[in-house]
């Protein structure tokens, strides 16, 4: 069996903490069983392997493979959309790639699931389930309905022929007003929670009827090209040999800090003090500074270099809007080798802290337009300017010009500060080298 996890999405309604790098499912707001913090992410890596060997590979953008490797190191599989189009466009990319790059058979068994629901074992054990309907082959796709709890008018539905545990699909719904809704709850609607399953050489032909393309690589070549369009759409409504097995457990959409306050370990995260009157309120503090709150009831309160949020949890779920007039650059980002935080910027001038991981490095780079002073607050490790290694421990301060080719190898963990300095600051303001002893590559 062959799991791929969907991971998009900019976190825009869990800002601050959340953002195009840093997405809502990779916010370390869960406990695991050793009382550690994990993300979204991790906790469903930790809760699919406890029921499963599956092969997992996560579709994703390009943005996010870092925080993918901090989290996950080398566990997955990942494979890298070029830009946003939407599901179908990113299932039939991963599709594609776990038969030609993966080498996975036709006739094996693809489950696509969402990597952000909050749920307990029971989930995975039923995503488990649907290989043996796909293998058993009376059907072109079964999905997975969530069984309501109340007529929500935030989901779609799909509308089964019957009641029983797994059923044949008789329609699908848009998500629908309240009242429509209820109406389907007396017709033993589920909630389509996104998660299908298939034999992996339906869905590349499907690919194929679709896009007329054939093969990871021409997929790939032509991405930026194919229709923005849902997976539902595209391929789900349009097929008439589906079943769906009725998943009955606890099931939560977190993608509201309104939701995020009822699921997340604690009430508290960071420097943070609750006076005796607070009722009902969380709050994450990612800052090193103090947070005090008095008298605040049903609040949600956020607090991360990108910004600051106090919103009325019912409200928070309206914040997109606003957050997309006021979201600036990324000021936190988690990568393969560490973390990345800006902690100060002025004209000319920006100041960054960075934690590298042992054993790690960042890229061999140069940039046109700046000059970098780095100093070591802690950890050793190597410093590499235009070929000469330099051994570089807590104190000692590098500066890389202009033009030189530079990267820094962490022996231990550590922990630095960055200063750019010139004219034009960039994110865009680099070159990119294989190394010191490889011919120059541009990327």
């Amino acid at each position: 069996m062959n799991i791929i996890l969907l991971s998009g999405g900019s976190g825009k309604r869990l800002w601050p903490l959340s953002n195009d790098v840093q997405s809502k499912q990779f916010i370390r707001l869960f406990k695991n069983d050793d009382d550690d913090y994990e993300s979204m992410l991790q906790r469903v890596y930790r809760q699919i392997t406890s029921v499963s060997d599956a092969g997992i590979t996560i579709a994703t953008s390009r943005s996010q493979v870092s925080a993918i490797r901090n989290q996950l190191s080398d566990k997955v599989s990942i494979c890298i959309e070029p830009c946003r189009r939407d599901t179908f466009p990113a299932i039939a990319l991963a599709s594609e790639y776990l038969h030609d790059v993966k080498k996975v058979d036709r006739d094996e068994c693809v489950i696509v699931c969402p990597v952000d629901p909050y749920v307990d074992n029971s989930y995975y054990e039923c995503v488990k389930s649907l290989e043996a309907y796909v293998n058993n082959g009376d059907t072109n796709l079964t999905l997975m309905g969530i069984e309501p709890t109340y007529p929500s008018d935030k989901y779609g539905y799909i509308i089964p022929d019957k009641k029983d545990a797994v059923s044949l699909v008789r329609s699908f719904k848009e998500k629908p007003d309240k009242a429509t809704a209820a109406e389907y709850l007396k017709q033993g609607a589920l909630w389509n929670a996104g998660v299908f399953a298939f034999k992996l050489g339906y869905l590349l032909d499907k690919v194929q009827e679709i896009t007329g393309c054939s093969g990871y690589d021409e997929i790939l070549e032509k991405y930026d090209t194919l229709e923005k369009i849902s997976f539902d759409y595209a391929v789900v409504e349009k097929e008439s040999s589906i079943k769906a097995v009725r998943y009955s457990g606890d099931w939560k959409d977190v993608g509201t800090w309104n939701m995020m306050a009822e699921v997340m370990a604690d009430a508290t995260k960071g420097d943070v003090t609750l006076d005796d009157t607070c009722n009902n309120t969380q709050v994450v503090n990612e800052l090193g500074i103090p947070v005090l709150c008095m008298g605040c009831h049903d609040m949600v309160i956020a607090v991360s270099g990108d910004g600051i949020l106090v919103s009325d949890k019912e409200r928070s779920g309206y914040m997109k809007p606003y957050v997309e007039k006021i979201a600036g650059d990324v000021r936190y980002a988690e990568k393969s080798w560490g973390t990345y935080t800006v902690i100060d910027t002025e004209p000319g001038a920006m100041t960054v802290k960075i934690k590298i991981f042992a054993g790690n490095n960042m890229n061999y780079q140069s940039h046109e337009y700046r000059d970098e002073v780095w100093t070591v607050i802690s950890g050793e490790g190597r410093f590499i300017l235009d070929g000469k290694e330099i051994p570089v421990k807590p104190g000692d301060t590098v500066t890389a010009r202009a033009g030189m080719k530079h990267m820094i190898i962490a022996d231990t963990d550590m922990s630095l500060i960055e200063v750019q300095i010139g004219e034009e600051i960039s994110r865009t303001d680099k070159i990119i080298y294989e190394n010191e002893h490889c011919k120059d590559k541009k990327k």
